[in-house]
């Protein structure tokens, strides 16, 4: 009799992607014609896990980031928690490897989520202001991104996304180059984090691309 077949169910990671290129081929077509999407850096992207980290000021930048680095580089994006009860829409981003954190929490179970999906070797996409900022240094970047860096020892990759978004107007995410940080306190942590956001304000200025 032949034994049974115990690599027939995919595994976690491989559903996420699967639902990841499928939400991708659906509304990176659409999102393309309402903002005609170029980047710059794309060589930066190491092929291995990695934090990503980019400013925030739209509800659609987490898809225009997607559409800049391309189906080839699934990643896990954070989203609020709220989002999750969105009927259909939760369901989807759930499925797509999507982790879902609350904002007004200290949430170790989403903290752990993310490392288990670096450990896996996948990347995790952040943003480190936490919410939609209207302006440069308008909010004070959180550590969550240096933390699981500096633990997991997997480089950090900072992408700037314009603030000022136009329909039908080309929008460039600038993709820099990875780099490694080392914490050891919160002391640390912070000003880790905020080393963060000047790179990607450089990326702004034309520096550290």
């Amino acid at each position: 009799m032949s034994e049974p077949n115990t690599n027939s169910n995919p595994s976690p990671a491989s559903r996420e992607r699967r639902w990841f290129n499928l939400i991708y081929s659906v509304v990176v077509p659409v999102m393309r014609l309402f903002y005609p999407i170029r980047s710059k850096g794309k060589e930066n992207i190491p092929d291995g896990p990695a934090v990503i980290c980019a400013n925030h000021s739209n509800l659609v930048d987490p898809i225009l980031a997607a559409t800049a680095f391309g189906k080839r580089n699934f990643m896990h994006f954070i989203a609020k928690l709220e989002l999750k009860s969105v009927p259909v829409i939760g369901w989807l981003l759930g499925k797509a490897g999507v982790c879902f954190v609350d904002r007004g929490h200290s949430d170790i179970g989403a903290m752990r989520s993310m490392m288990r999906y670096l450990k896996r070797g996948e990347k995790v996409f952040i943003f480190p202001e936490g919410t939609r900022a209207g302006e440069d240094n308008m909010v004070e970047a959180k550590t969550g991104a240096v933390r699981l860096a500096s633990k997991l020892k997997v480089p950090i990759v900072p992408v700037y996304i314009p603030r000022r978004k136009k329909l039908f107007s080309r929008v460039q995410l600038l993709i820099g180059k990875p780099y490694t940080v080392s914490g050891a306190n919160h002391d640390e942590y912070e000003d880790l984090a905020d080393g963060i956001m000047e790179r990607i304000y450089e990326l702004r200025d034309g520096e550290g691309a």
